[in-house]
């Protein structure tokens, strides 16, 4: 049965289950009926980030153009340019036992492409959710349901799987960004032009 989280919380991952190696991270979302007259096209993101909270060069940003990082134990399954469907729309499949040793926490993002040309905010986002699981079972282990708590944001950082004492736990942040991705990138030490 999946641990259900809410924003702030923290959770083992690995403690709480033994020999846990390859994990996948769904991320998912719906898009509200709006009269702007541009599709939506939200895209997840991953920051291989080191103990200073910072991402070391440009292959520690793993995303649709960057699907793989951390030696490739961690990689990005693509672009959906729709978020039509029930489901995940995007997943990072994670190579927990072959992270290098650098990489102290990966923080998983969503953005809105775009979002400021098309005049588009996660307030016209809902059902925004990541759930980590087990890769070889399927079994659900994590679920962050993420709520209708955004108006303006263009950018949020979801969560995040940090290193604890040899183990990896998340920890549910759910914060929000205006800027969109080039504001975030910043914030982790990367340069977007």
């Amino acid at each position: 049965m999946a641990v259900s989280l809410s924003k702030g919380q923290k959770v083992d991952l690995t403690k709480s289950n033994p020999g846990l190696s390859n994990v996948v991270v769904g991320l998912g979302w719906d898009t509200n009926k709006y009269d702007g007259g541009h599709d939506f096209d939200l895209d997840s993101s991953v920051f291989l980030l080191g103990e200073n909270g910072k991402v070391s060069n440009d292959t520690d940003f793993v995303f649709y153009n960057n699907p793989q990082g951390a030696n490739g134990s961690v990689v990005h399954n693509g672009d959906n340019r729709t978020g039509a469907g029930d489901g995940d729309d995007e997943q990072v499949k994670i190579n927990l036992t072959t992270i290098p040793a650098n990489v102290q926490r990966i923080a998983f993002t969503i953005t809105i492409h775009d979002a400021e040309s098309r005049n588009q905010n996660f307030g016209q986002v809902s059902n925004a959710y990541a759930r980590i699981f087990n890769e070889t079972s399927e079994e659900e282990l994590i679920r962050f349901d993420l709520g209708e708590d955004f108006s303006i944001e263009t950018a949020i950082v979801v969560g995040e799987l940090y290193r604890h004492n040899g183990e990896w736990k998340f920890s549910a942040i759910g914060s929000g960004y205006q800027g969109g991705l080039a504001a975030l990138a910043m914030d982790f030490g990367l340069q977007i032009g």
